[in-house]
């Protein structure tokens, strides 16, 4: 399969863009965390070889593309807390995450190009949704990596202050060491109390309890 490029940049940019952000977040699925957004420019002349979508990368690349993005491209990062996660839903919180992004940018984007069908209500620009979007645009791909890379830093933090998790490892996912551990442990304060597997240990703690 071909890896992403620079057709959806190329027509928004015929159409009048000057300043185009590839936007995407990481961190819908996890049980614990926030979801972390980025928004990155491109400088066209200085795009980092070998940009996929985040999923296709190794930890290693990933971190090493991060690295080289934050040297030549222009890069915004949003976040949205547990407590936003469960107040909104993850889908808003997610839209909230990018919008932040996109609000951190040194200069201003006039178009966005959004990861997935939905584009995110009160944008400061024009924006196009594009399905599996950073397997397709090279400055959504690159949204990808950042994003991953930075959530992956915050899931290291968090697990030093909740540690059996394996949140360094796991990043919150629901991985069967996780759940295992959620029963062993117990709800931290950076659970997600919306998501099935912990709102349920909540109910069974809050009916035991009774």
């Amino acid at each position: 399969m071909p890896g992403p490029d620079l057709q959806h940049e190329g027509r928004v940019r015929a159409a009048g863009a000057s300043c185009i952000a590839g936007v995407d977040e990481a961190g819908r699925g996890p049980l614990a965390g926030p979801v972390v957004a980025a928004a990155v420019v491109l400088d066209p002349g200085r795009i980092p070889p070998g940009l996929n979508d985040s999923k296709r990368l190794t930890a290693a690349r990933r971190a090493a593309l991060a690295l080289a993005l934050g040297d030549a491209a222009r890069i915004g990062l949003g976040s949205a807390s547990v407590e936003e996660i469960d107040r909104l839903n993850i889908l808003r919180a997610s839209h909230l995450a990018m919008a932040r992004a996109l609000a951190a940018l040194p200069v201003p984007a006039d178009h966005a190009l959004i990861d997935g069908p939905l584009i995110p209500p009160g944008l400061a620009c024009c924006a196009t949704a594009i399905v599996r979007g950073d397997a397709l645009s090279l400055s959504i791909a690159a949204a990808s990596i950042v994003a991953k890379v930075a959530r992956d830093r915050i899931m290291v933090d968090l697990a030093q202050q909740y540690p059996g998790y394996g949140w360094d490892r796991n990043a919150g996912y629901p991985t069967a060491h996780h759940r295992r551990a959620l029963i062993r442990l117990g709800v931290t304060p950076a659970h997600r109390r919306s998501f099935a597997p912990v709102h349920r240990m909540l109910y069974q703690e809050i009916s035991l309890s009774t």
